[in-house]
């Protein structure tokens, strides 16, 4: 049911009854008949109903026609005076629609209120006041009428009209007072075991909107409480953690715990890719498979996973699945969501596996023009690969570009080609170049600074992290990249430990910054902790970085073959990686 849309117009039922009227001769539907002739009438009586009958009618008719040419004001007031002649409900609400048509917020007001007041048990009549109210930015007047409609609704349609809550109220300009005024009037609500969960929750998201995170933390915890399966208290946990309150995520473990929505497991999965929580999201991903195995984007995300994790065998086993639930050669039901995900996937492991010819065959599958720019970026990556980094260049210069957006999006996909490559001063260049056109860009200024650190242009870098850190106090990445660098050059480690501390504080589960903090202990003397710290990074994460770094440490304290068997595994599947490569050639070691 859609609570607060208009209603349909009275004018359609009342068109077919003048229609009648005109053709026939009868009397419109809301008339008094008169008694019948074997029945001998009040003569005063009749005589009285039937003047009313006459100008109720053309009180109506007449409001009718004036709205139509354009009179909006005068149609309403015959309406509302028809109404409240007729006592009718449905020429109550043909006012009201007369008006808000209009917009003429206060007569709609005035009208939806003389209806209430006729039909007190009416939940049209407080709800379109309740509505009105709240568009004229009445805030503290809405609350009557809030607890009428919740004291006319069913248990049910009670739950309903409560989860409509805060879009009703989202447009209003003070939301600390919305907050404040539906809580109040809530409070019964909030005690009734049949709606306080959902009471609680909706309580908790306007007091999100308010910008009260800790009050509506406290308000999902005490909606889960009331009912620890509900689906409602985990979607608001949800919208807490990608608020970045991260105490709420035991709310949404605990109903995971239950008897979860795959859709709600699949949320979370996103949100722990985001936070580079590989190895949970790769847990989420496997229950959602489990659970609800014909859920197609969970078969694509756990291929990337499980491609990142150069687990390619894997990865082509997920597309596999992916492929039968959207393929539209495969399954017409379900091929709205599109192949080319999975193409340019199938391409990337191809390209992993040297296989350029398969990769390309991939590529041509996909005829979208509105997936050019992904198609020529993965072309270039191939030219690149080979060797041919000019053609490559040339390749990604040639995709049409009619905006700024679109310029960038291209020198940005240059950019990346020249790092792969390890042409860090050209990359240099063409970064600063986006970094003079957009200076307030966090992203574009961090990727700057990463390439003045490979250049060894250390200062630049710290001067760029800084001014990040400045603008935008809570971008980690930054904190965690200037702490790492002077751990890597062995320089300022006190300051290093406390710049990737403050980092961990806002990603505290983020395994590339404990393997930061892990460097800094080692790079201290404290070999046991930075052991500890890495354990627990590879844990979390198995990357050839965090590889390189373990390795390291474990045979700097003498238990060489399990650095060796790490570095070798790690080898197998990242052949490419810099930081490995750089280790065993520092540390002289042959594999």
């Amino acid at each position: 049911m859609d609570y607060y849309g208009l209603m349909v117009p009275f004018f359609r039922y009342l068109a077919a009854s003048l229609v009648i009227v005109l053709a026939f001769g009868a009397k419109p539907s809301w008339a008094q008949f008169p008694a019948a002739p074997q029945d001998p009438p009040n003569h005063d009586r009749s005589a009285s109903n039937a003047l009313l009958d006459a100008t109720l009618f053309y009180e109506i008719l007449l409001g009718e026609i004036v709205t139509r040419g354009g009179d909006s004001a005068t149609g309403y007031s015959l309406m509302l005076e028809a109404a409240r002649r007729s006592n009718d409900e449905q020429i109550y609400r043909r006012a009201v629609d007369i008006a808000l048509q209009s917009r003429s917020g206060d007569p709609a007001l005035t009208a939806a209120q003389a209806w209430a007041t006729a039909w007190p048990r009416s939940i049209d009549a407080h709800r379109y006041v309740l509505q009105i109210l709240v568009a004229l930015n009445r805030v503290e007047e809405s609350a009557t009428p809030l607890q009428q409609v919740m004291a006319l609704h069913g248990a049910t349609d009670r739950a309903a009209f409560l989860w409509a809550l805060p879009s009703l109220y989202a447009k209003v300009s003070d939301k600390a007072l919305a907050a404040s005024v539906v809580e109040k009037a809530l409070q019964d609500s909030l005690v009734d075991p049949t709606v306080s969960s959902i009471a609680w929750t909706v309580t908790g998201r306007l007091r999100l909107v308010a910008g009260n995170q800790q009050g509506a933390l406290e308000a999902v915890r005490k909606a889960q409480d009331q009912a620890p399966l509900e689906d409602k208290p985990a979607l608001l946990a949800l919208e807490l953690l990608e608020a970045g309150v991260t105490e709420a995520e035991p709310v949404l473990r605990r109903y995971l715990d239950g008897r979860p929505s795959p859709e709600i497991r699949m949320a979370y999965a996103r949100l722990l890719l985001e936070w580079q929580r590989y190895t949970e999201a790769q847990q989420q991903l496997g229950y959602v498979t489990s659970e609800k195995p014909d859920l197609p984007q969970a078969w694509m995300a756990q291929a990337a996973l499980q491609f990142q994790d150069n687990n390619l065998n894997d990865a082509e086993a997920s597309l596999e699945k992916y492929a039968a639930l959207v393929d539209p050669n495969r399954n017409a039901a379900t091929g709205r969501v599109g192949m080319t995900p999975a193409y340019l996937l199938r391409a990337q492991i191809a390209e992993k596996r040297g296989d350029y010819i398969a990769a390309e065959q991939w590529l041509a599958r996909i005829e979208n023009e509105q997936d050019l720019f992904s198609v020529q970026v993965r072309r270039a990556s191939l030219l690149a690969r080979q060797g041919k980094l000019a053609e490559a260049r040339a390749l990604i210069r040639s995709i049409p570009a009619d905006n700024d957006e679109a310029r960038n999006m291209n020198l940005r996909a240059e950019v990346q080609l020249l790092r792969d490559a390890r042409q860090y001063r050209e990359a240099y260049s063409l970064q600063k170049s986006l970094v003079d056109q957009s200076p307030a860009d966090d992203d574009l200024a961090y990727e700057l600074a990463m390439l003045a650190d490979k250049l060894g242009e250390h200062r630049a870098m710290e001067r760029l992290l800084r001014q990040i850190m400045v603008r935008n106090p809570s971008y980690h990445h930054a904190y965690n990249a200037l702490g790492y660098s002077l751990a890597e050059r062995g320089a300022r480690l006190a300051e290093a430990k406390e710049l990737i501390l403050k980092a961990l504080s806002f990603a505290p589960k983020d395994p590339f910054i404990t393997d930061s903090l892990a460097w800094v202990e080692f790079r201290q003397g404290n070999s046991a902790e930075a052991l500890r710290l890495l354990e627990i990074a590879f844990g979390m994460r198995p990357d050839a970085d965090i590889a390189a770094h373990l390795g390291e440490v474990l045979w700097a304290q003498g238990n060489q073959e399990r650095a060796k068997a790490i570095w070798r595994e790690s080898l197998r599947l990242n052949p490419d990686n810099e930081t490995l490569r750089e280790t065993l050639q520092r540390l002289n070691i042959k594999l």
